[in-house]
Formats: C-alpha cells, structure tokens, sequence
C-alpha cells in the first residue's frame, strides 16, 4: 500500500469511534504519526489498541476551551506540528422544534460549531504550508429534515467556516475542506439526543429507504474520502464540500 502520510503528523479530533477512529486507523496504514481525542477514556483506550503502535491520545472535549488549548500545546512540546487537522468531533440531535432549550441549543453549537472554530484556530500555528485541514459536516446541512434543525444549523454554520477558512488560507498554503457523510453505520446513532432506542431501528430503515444506493454508508468510506482531502491527490482542491452519501443529498 502506499504511504501518502510517511512521516507525517495528524489530529483527529473525535478519533476513537465510528468515522473518526476508521480514518485515524487508514492514516497509521499509511505511514502517519496519529493523535486521537475523544471524551471517554475506556473507548479512547480501545481505540489507540486498534490503531497500533505511535499513537497518542488525549481525553479531551472539542465543547471546553481550556481543553483545546491544552491539546495544541501538547501536541506543539511532543511532536512540534500538525501535518493534517482532521476535525471530525461532533454530537446529533432529532428535537422538534417545541422541545428545543436553550441548554440543548448551546450543546450542539459548542460542540459542532464553536468547537471547530476555536480548534482550528489553536492548531493553526502548528500547521505548515503544505498542510490540510478537513471538517466533518453533513448532508443534514443541505437538506429540511423534520426535528434536525438544531443539528442542520450547526452543520451549515461548519461549511461556512470550511468554506471562509479556505479562503484565508489558501495565501499560507494550507488547504480547509468539508466532508459530509449521509446515512453512515456508526455507534453514533445510538446516542442522539431525541431518538429512543426503541426508534432507532425505524429511522435506520427511513434512511436506507431515502438513499439511492439502498444501504447505509461505511466508517471507512467516509475515511477513504478524508485520507483523498488530506493528501497530495486533491492538492488542487480546496474551500469544497466533499458528499460520500449514496447520492441522498443530489437525487
């Protein structure tokens, strides 16, 4: 296999599940030195256990400022740069609008919104010219889904940051772009604010049926798009919105 990442570092926010801990695993494959960060211990554990060797990991929540900072100077004293920002950290809801608080408001938009703004802002320091930097948004974004508009707003709000990032970026050669899965089979939806377990399996069925290919996503899909983003095969791209969705958001 070729090694697109031989001797570089990588930050994966979010990295110890689902989408972020497939596409940390597809960068170690691929020669790259990993930091992973996720809010559990016990899963950020497994996780370094299934990535190998050369992994770092550090608990952290993208939600809490101080957190962020403390990541970024570890990484900065430890490993002295960030080739890759893979800023894949992020919480779902399905809230009607009545059921909408503000407490429940500010989760999301911390996590999903002013987390990525502020974690980039912190890494950016690290990142060289050369470097890239990838943001996990969702066709949620672009499509009116009943009780996904909290979640859709923060999302949308993560593409315009990807979108204004690459623009005043491009000047100091580090390329900002989005990826937005569609229906992906990750743990996630098992833990999204609104949906009881016992719903799970009907909205499950719901997405498959409004995807064009029939079938729900992989982690390692989405990861596959991410690794293309990060490395020098998309080195004229930037400032996109990169859909791995079995075609639910274009027909």
């Amino acid at each position: 296999m070729a090694e697109r990442f031989s001797g570089k570092i990588v930050v994966v926010l979010g990295g110890n599940s689902g989408i972020g801990l497939a596409t940390a695993k597809a960068f170690a494959s691929e020669g790259a030195r990993v930091v992973i960060t996720g809010r559990d211990s016990d899963t950020l554990q497994h996780a370094a256990r299934e990535i190998g060797q050369g992994v770092l990991t550090q608990r952290s929540d993208i939600s809490d400022l101080p957190q962020i900072n403390d990541l970024f100077a570890r990484v900065s004293a430890e490993l002295g740069r960030v080739d890759v920002l893979f800023v894949n950290a992020g919480t779902g809801a399905f809230l009607p609008i009545e059921a909408v608080t503000e407490a429940e408001w500010d989760r999301i938009h911390d996590t999903n919104l002013k987390g990525v703004f502020f974690s980039v802002q912190k890494a950016l320091p690290l990142i060289p010219r050369g470097g890239a930097i990838v943001l996990t948004g969702s066709i949620g974004a672009l499509k009116g889904i009943p009780t996904g508009s909290v979640y859709a707003a923060s999302k949308a709000g993560l593409r315009a940051l990807g979108r204004s990032f690459a623009a005043e970026l491009v000047g100091r050669g580090i390329r900002v772009n989005v990826i937005s899965p569609g229906p992906i089979e990750t743990p996630l939806i098992n833990r999204t604010s609104g949906l009881s377990p016992e719903a799970v399996p009907a909205v499950r069925e719901q997405m498959i049926a409004n995807t064009p290919m029939k079938r729900m996503g992989t982690a390692e899909e989405v990861a596959a798009g991410v690794l293309f983003l990060a490395s020098d095969d998309s080195s004229f791209v930037t400032g996109v919105d990169f859909l791995v969705d079995g075609g639910a958001a274009s027909f």
